[in-house]
C-alpha cells in the first residue's frame, strides 16, 4: 500500500515537471507574407497652422512698371543762387523826339508848396498848443476854460463854443485831462459828468453829458465812494476832475473852471475817445 502511494507521487512529481504540460494559452503563430497596399483614403480635416517658416532667398527683381500719375505740386524749395549776368542784348531803335518840358520850374513850384505845407502845419500846431491850450486825441480836442462858473453856464459855454463838457470815458482820457488839470496849475475843474437828478445822487447814478450812463470806467475818489449812498443835503450831484485823475462830487452852483471837448469830425460825435 504504501509502495503504490509512492509510485503515485513519482509520476505526479514526473508530469509536473514536464514542459510538454497544455495549457488553456493561444500561443502567436508565424509572420505572415505582406499584404497589397490599400487604396488612398479620403482627404483628412486641415490641421492647425504651423510655425512661420524661415525667410526663403530673394527672388530675381521683376519688369519695371507703368509710369503712375502725377502727385500733387510739394511745397517750393529755397531760393537759389543768383545766376550771371547774359549776354548784353542789341541796341533799341531810337525813340521819337520828345516835347520840351520846363521841369525845373514846376519842380521850384512843388518845393514851394512843400515848404509853405510844413510851415502851415507848424502854425496849426502852434496856435492848438501853445494859443488855445488845446489837448486832443485821435478823435477829439480838449480845451480848459479858465472862467468860473456854475456847472450849467459851464455846460451851455461849452456847447456855445460847438462842443461838450469834456466825459472822461476812458482811462487814458482821464489821464489826458488830469496832466491837463496840472500843467495849468489846478486842483479841479469841471467835467461832464452829472447825476440826472437830485434823487440819482450816488456814484451809481451818474451819466455823461451826452447822457450816456457810465459804463466800464470810472474814477471816484475814495471818499465820493464812502458817501455815495449817504443823503445830498444840497445839489451835489455834478462832478469835478482831480489833478490826481480822481472825480468827487461837488454843488452844482459851485462856480469853478470846466474842460469842454470838441470832436475832430461829426463822425466822431458821441464816441468814446
Amino acid at each position: 500500500m504504501a509502495a503504490g502511494l509512492l509510485l503515485l507521487l513519482l509520476l505526479l512529481q514526473r508530469v509536473l515537471a514536464s514542459p510538454e504540460v497544455c495549457t488553456n494559452a493561444l500561443l502567436p503563430g508565424a509572420k505572415g507574407d505582406q499584404g497589397e497596399v490599400g487604396e488612398v483614403g479620403d482627404e483628412g480635416r486641415l490641421g492647425k497652422n504651423g510655425p512661420t517658416g524661415a525667410p526663403g532667398a530673394a527672388g530675381q527683381m521683376g519688369p519695371r512698371g507703368d509710369m503712375g500719375h502725377t502727385g500733387k505740386m510739394g511745397p517750393s524749395g529755397d531760393q537759389g543762387e543768383k545766376g550771371d549776368t547774359g549776354v548784353e542784348g542789341p541796341s533799341g531803335l531810337k525813340g521819337k523826339p520828345g516835347s520840351t518840358c520846363d521841369c525845373g520850374r514846376y519842380r521850384a513850384v512843388v518845393g514851394q508848396l512843400d515848404v509853405n505845407t510844413g510851415k502851415l502845419r507848424n502854425a496849426v500846431k502852434f496856435v492848438k498848443s501853445v494859443i488855445l491850450g488845446l489837448k486832443e486825441t485821435e478823435q477829439r480836442y480838449y480845451l480848459l476854460v479858465k472862467e468860473p462858473k456854475t456847472h450849467r453856464d459851464a455846460s451851455v459855454n461849452c456847447k456855445l463854443r460847438g462842443g461838450t463838457l469834456a466825459m472822461p470815458k476812458s482811462s487814458s482820457t482821464n489821464r489826458l485831462m488830469a496832466d491837463y488839470v496840472g500843467e495849468a496849475g489846478l486842483s479841479r475843474v469841471y467835467v461832464g459828468v452829472k447825476a440826472p437828478s437830485k434823487e440819482a445822487v450816488g456814484t451809481g447814478g451818474y451819466v455823461y453829458a451826452d447822457s450816456s450812463p457810465l459804463q466800464g470806467f470810472a474814477a471816484w475818489s475814495q471818499e465820493a465812494e464812502l458817501n455815495s449812498t449817504a443823503p445830498a443835503g444840497a445839489d451835489a450831484g455834478c462832478v469835478a476832475l482831480l489833478s490826481t485823475g480822481a472825480w468827487c462830487r461837488v454843488e452844482c452852483e459851485s462856480a469853478m473852471f470846466f474842460m469842454c471837448e470838441f470832436p475832430k469830425s461829426r463822425r466822431g460825435r458821441g464816441q468814446a475817445s
